[in-house]
């Protein structure tokens, strides 16, 4: 401890030499750093020898002193470039401790208010299916606050939610003529399996400019054209038939029984590219939505069943689902052309209501 204040006091004095006139300075910087360098050479390790605080801190100041070429004749324990980086550490730590200051707040985005991050945290506790994305439409949809996908996704990392993946979507040839309203619906059929494994049919038919659900139709076993025929007109009866209508390339879907129907309906029907998914996006989309948000999380026992649950998620998809095609619209609202922002709900008194048995919960009125 002697040793080391002695030292120090040896420095002070040393330092109060150089800052005298003339060209003794530079000379008496490297004698020091060379008796220094010596002193760490001396400490009997067996190993190479290890630098301290006090020698990276002494170096440093003997920097400015010394020219560069002379840095490298005199660095016997050191490379030059090690001592210019302690001597750019310095001068980086001094200008922090006199131009920082704690008490100001950090730059950058604004965080969002205690009740948005509750919100979020409770919308994807309540409904881990929802990604960031969906989270983001509905809490604008509901309250009419707008909040990017990316704040949302931030908040659930930073308190370790984990974020589930979201389905993609795929371009559309009908997006023309879906985008007149009520001029062209579309259908298309998937398959379910009951608890006992059985298989059933169920046929849906969406509006591709509202993107909204007209009605689900279920069949136990394999179909034939008669039975989309009984399906399709169970799901439109009641209701003003559109222009167009887009199906797959189904055979069935050329049987007589089916092209007679939509000629008595007065309905052109238009055929997707065949082997292309994706040119029939509307619906095919739909149909994943279901299977992703719905039919995977339960099990079902019979057609009635599965009719009633279907029915169920189709109220929850037209009336609380909003659609970021839709400019984060229910496909309702858009029927209807109102703004999801002139109910929004506040955010000091609101409530959770249950959707599709309890598979999903979002904040209404109280």
């Amino acid at each position: 401890m002697r040793e080391v204040f002695e030292l120090f006091l040896h420095v002070i004095v040393t330092l109060i030499k150089l800052s005298k006139p003339g060209g003794v300075k530079s000379v008496m910087a490297e004698n020091l750093a060379i008796k220094q360098q010596l002193v760490v050479l001396n400490r009997g390790r067996k190993r190479a020898p290890t630098l301290t605080t006090f020698d990276r801190f002494f170096f440093s100041l003997l920097v400015p002193f010394m020219g560069a070429q002379r840095i490298k004749k005199i660095a016997v324990l050191l490379k030059p470039a090690t001592i210019l980086r302690f001597h750019q550490a310095l001068v980086q730590q001094k200008y922090h401790l006199l131009y920082s200051n704690k008490t100001t707040k950090k730059p950058g985005r604004k965080s969002p208010d205690q009740a948005i991050i509750d919100l979020v945290i409770a919308l994807k506790t309540r409904n881990p299916g929802m990604g960031y994305g969906r989270i983001a439409m509905q809490i604008y949809q509901a309250f009419g606050i707008k909040i990017s996908r990316f704040t949302v996704g931030r908040i659930l990392r930073k308190y370790n939610i984990e974020r589930f993946p979201g389905p993609g979507s795929g371009p559309s040839w009908l997006t023309f003529i879906g985008h007149m309203k009520d001029s062209l619906w579309s259908v298309d059929l998937f398959r379910c399996e009951s608890v006992l494994l059985t298989s059933h049919w169920a046929m849906i038919v969406i509006d591709q400019f509202t993107r909204r659900i007209i009605g689900f139709s279920v069949q136990v076993g394999d179909c034939t054209g008669k039975d989309y025929c009984r399906l399709f007109n169970s799901i439109v009866s009641g209701r003003v038939s559109p222009k167009f209508f887009s199906t797959d390339n189904d055979p069935l879907f050329l049987y007589h029984r089916w092209q007679a129907n939509l000629r008595i309906l007065d309905i052109t029907e238009i055929k997707s590219v065949p082997g292309c998914p994706t040119s029939h996006p509307f619906v095919e989309r739909t149909i994943k939505t279901v299977r992703t948000e719905y039919l995977d999380h339960l099990l079902f026992f019979n057609a009635q069943d599965l009719q009633k649950k279907l029915d169920r998620f189709q109220c929850y998809y037209n009336e609380t689902r909003a659609h970021s095609s839709l400019d984060i619209k229910t496909p309702h609202q858009m029927a209807e052309n109102n703004n999801p922002t002139d109910k929004a709900i506040s955010l000091s008194q609101y409530e959770w209501k249950s959707h599709c048995g309890g598979l999903y919960k979002l904040p209404v009125n109280v």
